[in-house]
């Protein structure tokens, strides 16, 4: 098994995170620990590292990586998601923490490696799920899914105008053939698509896996429910950094930050607070900061990230 991983936006989450040699510091999505192996470098004897990841194979793979990682601090990996965070804290002894960096993207490792089922680059079984031991797959969803159900993944969580014929399309195809792989999925969805549609823009199925991915792993679902119990573990001054790759994730990012940093429910014009809700957290990027061109140019792969960085107040 050969990981890839170039961790991006590397220099900027260090930068503001803020490290404290002594810190207690988590990274939620260890993927393939090229961010967690940078953090674990500034912390000192009494620093601790918390790596949480639900993908088995990431986590003996950042393991090895760790383990040949100079540094002394204490690390604890764990198999979990990162909306149980709190929970994984807790069971570790940890009450509060410095700091914590969620990276949504998928790994390259999940990208590049064909059984995953993640890319429309590689025929594949239709999997795509980043914890193996989940029950539903991909494979599920298009064979066994209405077909109002398949439009509204698609439209929603692909933003993708053509959702209704892809729908109707996979719906027709599965009535000849139980739909088994990842090519069999994109020839149904170039099918629908008309062909001036495909001729501009992204691979014509990069939405849809994109739909499919977020639905089988409740990626959304996850990160709303996950960002409050961050917050409440930060310690005053600590700082939570969150790396997007999409609009939808980028999108809920921020509304949960703005709530953390501007709670108050009270009409604009009133002329004083009555709701009495204060801020939990400030803005330490109000725009998202994103990429540099040289980074661009060596990982392709960092193009749509976005990170966004708020302190515990």
């Amino acid at each position: 098994m050969e990981f890839s991983h170039r961790p991006v936006l590397l220099n900027e989450c260090l930068e503001n995170l803020k490290i404290k040699p002594d810190g207690i510091y988590v990274d939620g999505t260890l993927g393939g620990a090229g961010h967690a192996a940078e953090i674990y470098k500034q912390l000192d004897k009494d620093g601790t590292l918390l790596g949480v990841d639900q993908d088995s194979d990431a986590l003996e793979h950042a393991k090895e990586i760790l383990n040949n990682t100079p540094g002394k601090a204490k690390i604890i990996l764990v198999k979990s998601n990162f909306k149980n965070i709190k929970k994984v804290c807790v069971e570790n002894g940890i009450k509060k923490v410095d700091g914590i960096l969620l990276d949504l993207g998928v790994s390259s490792y999940q990208l590049d490696e064909p059984e995953r089922g993640f890319s429309y680059m590689n025929d594949a079984p239709l999997d795509m799920r980043m914890d193996k031991d989940i029950e539903i797959t991909a494979e599920r969803i298009v064979n066994e899914y209405s077909k109002e159900n398949i439009k509204e993944i698609i439209r929603n969580y692909g933003e993708e105008r053509w959702a209704p014929r892809i729908a109707e399309f996979i719906i027709a195809a599965r009535e000849k053939k139980h739909i088994d792989t990842t090519w069999e999925l994109v020839e149904i969805i170039k099918a629908a698509i008309p062909s001036s549609a495909r001729r501009d823009g992204p691979h014509p199925a990069k939405r849809t896996f994109q739909a499919l991915r977020i639905e089988v792993n409740n990626e959304l679902g996850i990160l709303k429910d996950a960002i409050d119990d961050a917050i409440s573990i930060l310690k005053p001054c600590g700082r939570f950094c969150i790396i997007t790759f999409h609009s939808l994730e980028d999108r809920i990012v921020k509304n949960e930050f703005n709530k953390a940093t501007d709670p108050c429910t009270c009409p604009r014009d009133f002329p004083i607070c009555v709701c009495k809700r204060k801020p939990t957290a400030k803005h330490i990027s109000k725009k998202p900061i994103i990429p540099t061109k040289e980074e661009l140019e060596e990982n392709p792969r960092a193009r749509s990230a976005k990170l966004r960085v708020i302190e515990r107040m």
